[in-house]
């Protein structure tokens, strides 16, 4: 095989293989170096959040959601966990096929602690079949209201870390579009989402500014950031946020005054 700068120390070839993320002699095209980019630096971001969870309880239990072909969960397990004798990855998939799949590679890799549950998001809070308190939560471009499953989800299970990319947030936009001509009455700020372009692309800034002062209000530290470059993924926003107890004491007040001012009262179960 030829030697490639982006494969890590002691990473499992067949399992890239398996991903398609290398061909099957071995070598890496330029859409498989993109997307493994991509997974490596979110990696980056929840490694040290592993390691502290680790050093703390000497076991981690990681939830990721909207897992799709589970690339995070398992280049997770992977470069993190099988060093470990215990922790566990869940996925939540809603699609059967690519569950039975991870199924499957999760055997032939011999990932005994890897788990993956046929649900949606929002199932997966109800769930028996997922442990009361989880370590770490993870939604990849999760689109829409899954990514506020997830959040609740962390909420209801104590969650330590999440970390959220989050991705086509229309619901807030639906919003300010059904209300647009009443808002105009309102308030002078309905001129920033007039043009259904910028009703697009103002409902999924204030879906994340949302999202993170939700969490604020539950107790957690919020770290903003861009995952990649933006000439990766124009879905790009890293959400971190870390649970310490503390909330910030005007978070849900600022979120209420955000939804009166900007007519937007309908999302307040949404954001509680």
């Amino acid at each position: 095989m030829q030697n490639i700068p982006e494969i890590k120390p002691n990473q499992s070839i067949e399992l890239l293989k398996a991903l398609h993320i290398l061909t099957r002699d071995g070598k890496l095209n330029q859409d498989s170096r993109r997307k493994l980019k991509q997974v490596y630096h979110l990696v980056n971001f929840i490694e040290p959040l592993f390691n502290e969870q680790q050093a703390q309880s000497g076991n981690v239990t990681l939830v990721d959601h909207g897992a799709g072909k589970s690339y995070l969960g398992f280049i997770l397990y992977d470069l993190l966990l099988k060093q470990h004798a215990n922790g566990r990855v869940i996925g939540i998939e809603t699609r059967a096929d690519l569950v039975q799949k991870s199924v499957e590679l999760a055997q032939l890799c011999g990932f005994k602690r890897m788990d993956f549950q046929h649900l949606t998001v929002e199932q997966s809070i109800q769930s028996d079949a997922l442990p009361s308190r989880v370590d770490i939560v993870t939604a990849l471009h999760a689109c829409n209201t899954a990514t506020d499953d997830a959040i609740q989800f962390g909420l209801k299970k104590h969650a330590k870390f999440m970390v959220l990319v989050p991705c086509c947030q229309a619901e807030v936009a639906e919003v300010l579009r059904l209300h647009k001509n009443e808002s105009f009455g309102i308030t002078p700020l309905s001129e920033i989402w007039r043009h259904p372009i910028h009703t697009r692309e103002f409902g999924s800034q204030l879906t994340n500014v949302l999202r993170c002062l939700q969490l604020e209000a539950h107790g957690y530290n919020v770290t903003v950031t861009e995952l990649v470059g933006w000439e990766h993924s124009m879905k790009n926003e890293l959400i971190i946020a870390k649970y310490t107890g503390q909330p910030r004491k005007n978070a849900q007040e600022r979120i209420d005054a955000i939804l009166q001012q900007l007519n937007l009262q309908d999302l307040s179960h949404r954001f509680a």
